[in-house]
């Protein structure tokens, strides 16, 4: 069958990682700004390796310069998620990103992020919700002023907080100020491990920042014990496996171990990271699970009751969602 149309949840978007590469030559193009160098010649975007990835990532942001552009990023990556049948969705965002970590500016982008959210949800279908991430790149200082934009500005549509960025730069112990301070302001955690890192770093980042998901997670495989541990927590892991094999951190699709990850009993979604980069969509990993694994509807709608189940949000919102999934084609 056709996976286009098969409702889905997503957890794992970023939602600048998120711009179709079209939007971003287009922004550029207003306000005058060369961007030439970050795109292939066939239109995408153009990096060789992870560090590189997140140059590029970089300086494709640099057109978003306030929150009206923010607010057509909002819209024209929803429009694109909702395309692939997407009903539910949850975004990174970074207050680096959208006012340098200055709350009054942060509220003004915030503000239209979810006015976008809003319309997209009545003209699309498609319902959004927020996590705060700092990057992790940037250091734990700056992890701070990001925390406390998430502690201030939690509500209906922000719902997370969570960490992104070079995961192999320091320790998560160094950011557990921000992830207390995000957990005492009762938003629900989350945090990219075991990507790159090895169990280890999992390891840390469960014992000193107890978040409920991890970003990816993939690398839980190599230790059984915390494979066994993960289990027991009942963390989640939001798997990206399109993300996965294109940047090389988990070897090809037949590779990947989300399917061994799930029959030993860990709890794994499935999402896209950041499609355009990745040459990927929702429906692609469909279409990829169902090529490689043999999954097929009743696996589809397990992940995304898992996903639902993991979702930050609040349970009105689950139960409305929960309806549009029934809605299968």
């Amino acid at each position: 069958m056709s996976w286009q149309s098969f409702p889905k949840v997503e957890l794992h978007l970023h939602l600048e990682g998120g711009a179709p590469p079209a939007f971003i030559r287009g922004l550029a193009r207003e306000k005058n700004i060369d961007l030439s160098g970050i795109f292939s010649d066939t239109g995408g975007y153009a990096y060789r390796d992870f560090d590189h990835f997140l140059k590029i990532y970089e300086a494709a942001c640099t057109v978003l310069q306030g929150p009206e552009d923010f607010y057509r990023l909002t819209l024209a990556v929803l429009e694109q998620s909702a395309a692939h049948g997407v009903v539910y969705s949850e975004t990174f965002l970074s207050p680096d990103f959208c006012g340098g970590g200055d709350l009054s500016a942060w509220r003004e982008y915030l503000a239209a992020i979810e006015a976008a959210a809003d319309e997209a949800e009545a003209t699309l279908g498609i319902t959004l919700r927020g996590i705060v991430t700092c990057i992790r790149h940037l250091g734990p200082d700056q992890a701070r002023p990001a925390a406390r934009c998430a502690a201030e500005t939690r509500g209906r549509f922000l719902t997370g907080f969570g960490m992104a960025g070079g995961e192999m730069v320091g320790r998560p112990g160094d950011f557990a100020w921000a992830f207390d301070a995000a957990r005492e302001a009762g938003l629900e955690l989350t945090c990219h491990a075991g990507e790159w890192g090895g169990p280890d770093m999992i390891a840390e980042t469960v014992s000193h920042l107890a978040p409920s998901r991890l970003g990816h997670g993939i690398n839980v495989i190599h230790d059984d014990a915390l494979v066994d541990k993960v289990v027991e927590d009942g963390l989640v892991l939001e798997v990206c496996p399109g993300s996965n094999v294109f940047l090389g951190a988990s070897g090809d699709w037949a590779d990947h171990p989300i399917a061994v990850l799930r029959d030993r009993g860990v709890k794994v979604t499935v999402s896209t990271d950041d499609p355009p980069f990745f040459h990927t969509t929702m429906t692609r990993e469909f279409e990829m699970l169902e090529r490689t694994f043999g999954w097929g509807e009743e696996d589809f709608a397990a992940l995304n009751q898992t996903a639902l189940d993991a979702a930050f949000c609040d349970a009105e919102t689950k139960e409305k969602v929960a309806a549009k999934l029934k809605d299968r084609p």
